[in-house]
């Protein structure tokens, strides 16, 4: 039995030690496989947390949408973070992907862009339609009123009152004066006529123009910028009561004799239509006047009491007007009648019909253009009429 025993105890012991060993390195791969996973955890929880699109969500599951972008809402501003956050979407993916959803993003359509566009430059031609007014057109094209007046003196030889529907007017790109160089022209000169700046006209892009050897054909236009020159005015004159009045032949069959007396104002005014607002050019250099909006037979009424000096036809664009001589220094105008009622010579008091809109003489829709005048000169009619 002694000798049996010594036999098999260093068996036993062999593989005892072989089991230890074993045990051993499963624990140490163990370890590893244990700190490994942590790290890859760490590194995981790391990246979700530096997304800024994960922020604020949950680190594992599905993420579902729970509300939409609002589509109300002013999306040319930057999207903030909570917008992004609920425009998330779990989207299905196919059958053969075990994973059933993962993360995106909706996009919108962003209709309010502002994309930068270069400042216009050449000079550009407008048809005027129905409606137009040479102070509506220059506020479309953000340029001066007088800016299209002096482009087109071809056209309406500085009165706002000759547009008509269908004239093809030239828009230039910014305020001043568009030239049309003539034989004998020199940059000095040029500018000089018009109180510009050499170097503007040179270095506008728009004019082309080689500045170590600038040259300009007869017949081309050169823009003048921030050019400016008297106005052409063509104008019914003042007509007082008490001395002759203008020549029928030169001023229209509406020119009254002259020679009267009658009424006299109170100096205050009243709005000469129901309506008290615009519906064209206003009161501005080139345009000694207001354009009241009114449909045609609208009655036209007396703004202060006095003497009518003139009733009719007039030359110059004016269609059928009126002009009242309140006796005091004042003088008011109505024109683009359709039709007048007064008569020469006759008293009118305030607020008295005198006719009716319309659409006569040089003019692209009904409307009553209304003038005041004082000792001769123009008043613009806002410093003396009621606020609308």
């Amino acid at each position: 039995m002694q000798g049996t025993t010594s036999e098999i105890s260093p068996n036993i012991g062999s593989e005892q030690t072989h089991n230890n060993k074993l045990a051993d390195r499963l624990l140490v791969v163990g370890a590893w496989m244990i700190a490994i996973s942590m790290v890859l955890l760490v590194g995981y929880l790391g990246f979700w947390n530096r997304n800024p699109f994960n922020r604020n969500l949950p680190a594992f599951g599905l993420v579902a949408a729970t509300q939409e972008v609002d589509s109300d809402a002013n999306l040319s501003q930057p999207t903030s973070q909570t917008q992004l956050q609920s425009a998330l979407v779990t989207i299905p993916l196919p059958e053969s992907m075990p994973t059933a959803f993962i993360q995106a993003i909706r996009r919108y359509i962003n209709p309010y862009t502002i994309i930068p566009t270069r400042p216009r430059e050449d000079v550009i031609t407008y048809t005027v339609d129905t409606g137009d007014s040479v102070f509506g057109i220059a506020k479309d094209f953000n340029i001066k009123p007088e800016t299209v007046l002096w482009a087109n003196y071809n056209l309406l030889k500085d009165s706002p009152d000759m547009l008509s529907p269908g004239m093809d007017l030239k828009i230039p790109p910014v305020n001043g004066v568009l030239h049309e160089w003539k034989e004998g022209d020199t940059l000095k000169g040029v500018a000089g006529e018009y109180k510009a700046n050499i170097d503007d006209i040179l270095n506008w892009p728009g004019n082309k123009l080689d500045l170590t050897n600038p040259q300009v054909q007869p017949g081309e236009y050169v823009m003048v910028v921030d050019g400016e020159r008297e106005f052409v005015q063509w104008v019914i004159p003042t007509i007082p009561r008490g001395r002759a009045g203008v020549s029928r032949s030169v001023y229209g069959p509406g020119a009254c004799d002259g020679g009267y007396d009658g009424a006299y104002g109170s100096g205050t005014f009243i709005w000469p239509s129901g309506n008290h607002f615009l519906s064209g050019n206003d009161y501005w250099s080139g345009h000694l006047g207001i354009d009241i909006a009114g449909a045609t037979g609208d009655a036209v009424l007396a703004s202060d009491s006095g003497v009518v000096v003139f009733a009719g036809g007039a030359t110059g664009g004016y269609g059928y007007m009126v002009m009242i001589d309140h006796g005091n220094g004042y003088q008011s105008l109505y024109a683009h009648m359709s039709q007048v009622s007064a008569v020469c010579g006759q008293s009118v008091g305030q607020g008295q019909y005198i006719g009716a809109v319309g659409n006569t003489g040089n003019s692209t829709g009904s409307h009553l253009h209304f003038e005041v005048r004082y000792v001769g000169g123009f008043v613009s009619p806002w410093y003396v009429l009621p606020p609308p």
